[in-house]
């Protein structure tokens, strides 16, 4: 089937009164980023909605691109019809033929909203229907559960007819609501979480922290190719690479096997938390599931937590595991994230961590390491490499100069 347009519908931003209008220029510039490979596409901006001219241009890549763009809603291809009733009869009955799949059942349902047009939304829904129950004579009205709607939109210029509705990302536009810096690991869940946090219009930054030489080159390459993925929706991401070898090498050597996991937890916060205040971003995003892991319980969430002071946003907090893998499988990061490459987390598990760690125990062991921690903690932070990632695959290695004139994009 060949479609003139493609409709597409916007999400929750068109419930912002006065802000809308900047939403929706913030949403079109996106679409327009991620559909820049296709010249041709010209885009016409309605009330609450766009319409993207095909040009020639493939629907079927369109499609595959609007389905992940945050912020939109829904769209159907459309075939755009003149003003005249035979014209409007034959495109719809030339679409209900074009479906891949023949339906047995239909209903029809026209929009008027130019009102100088002869005939009325009632009549045009007799007239359109009896047009294709005549010429598809195993075709019959269904008007409550219909296996397709034939949907005519008649406009001041043109007579817009669809029948299929694609679901989108939904959400907002990226960007709208702020920046906030994600902890990836190598798992599942983070970058699930860092999806959910784009789809709610925060702009994310990824920190990962590794711990050379006991992790691998390839445990850090599986974190850029998840970082990669996060690009491909967030068409570019900055991955923060930030050297934790010597300061969990001094955690370990504090005596306090138990809280390990907390002490490191607490510190990887502090790092992201100056991180953040560098780069502009007003919350950290985690994967934090309660009651996954030991340092996921709600004891140890709120020791963890109490080492920063900016927001932290756990969007998977109440998601259980199961439907975190199904959304890993659906966003592209599932394949990657389960390949047998581990970071620095998993390496130093002890065989008891503390599932319910007390607040002044964890003070008191990091009051004992003193200076010497906030020591490495700086050094940590200077030391961190920035990578941006695009949503083409490129990767560059941006310098100290790049990074401040690029804080916030």
């Amino acid at each position: 089937m060949k479609y003139d347009l493609v409709l597409v519908r916007f999400g929750e931003i068109v419930i912002k009164g006065r802000n809308r209008n900047r939403f929706e220029t913030m949403l079109l510039t996106r679409i327009k980023s991620a559909l820049k490979e296709m010249p041709a596409l010209e885009y016409i901006r309605s009330y609450a909605r766009v319409y993207i001219q095909l040009n020639g241009e493939s629907y079927e890549e369109v499609s595959d691109r609007l389905k992940d763009i945050f912020g939109v809603l829904s769209f159907s291809p459309v075939i755009r019809s003149a003003l005249e009733l035979e014209a409007i009869r034959e495109h719809s009955l030339a679409l209900i033929r074009g479906l891949g799949a023949a339906p047995s059942t239909f209903k029809v349902s026209v929009h008027r909203g130019w009102k100088q047009f002869p005939h009325n939304s009632l009549e045009m829904n007799h007239l359109v229907g009896a047009h294709v129950l005549r010429n598809t004579p195993d075709l019959k009205v269904d008007v409550r559960s219909p296996d397709v709607e034939l949907k005519v939109d008649i406009q001041a210029d043109y007579a817009y007819i669809y029948c299929e509705v694609v679901k989108a990302a939904g959400g907002f536009p990226l960007g709208m609501n702020g920046k906030a810096m994600l902890l990836l690991s190598g798992g599942i869940d983070s970058p699930v979480a860092g999806w959910m946090a784009m789809r709610k219009g925060l702009k994310i930054e990824a920190v990962h922290f590794h711990s050379y030489p006991f992790t691998s080159e390839q445990a850090k390459e599986k974190v850029i190719t998840l970082a990669k993925r996060l690009a491909y929706y967030g068409g570019r991401i900055k991955l923060h690479l930030v050297p934790f070898t010597e300061i969990q090498t001094k955690l370990v050597q504090s005596g306090h096997d138990n809280l390990i996991i907390t002490l490191m937890r607490r510190s990887m916060l502090r790092i992201a938390e100056r991180l953040a205040e560098q780069h502009g971003a007003l919350a950290i995003v985690t994967g934090d599931s309660l009651g996954q892991v030991a340092s996921q319980t709600l004891g140890s969430m709120n020791v963890i937590g109490r080492a920063a002071s900016l927001p932290l946003l756990r969007p998977l907090v109440m998601v259980d595991k199961q439907d975190i893998i199904d959304y890993a499988e659906r966003i592209g990061t599932y394949s990657t994230s389960i390949l047998p490459y581990e970071d620095c987390c998993t390496l130093f598990v002890p065989k008891s961590p503390a599932i319910n760690p007390n607040l002044n125990v964890v003070e008191r062991a990091e009051a004992y390491m003193g200076s010497e921690l906030e020591r490495l903690i700086d050094e940590a932070v200077r030391e961190t490499e920035i990578l941006l990632l695009k949503d083409d695959g490129e990767v560059v290695q941006q310098t100290q100069q790049e990074q401040k004139e690029d804080a916030w994009f």
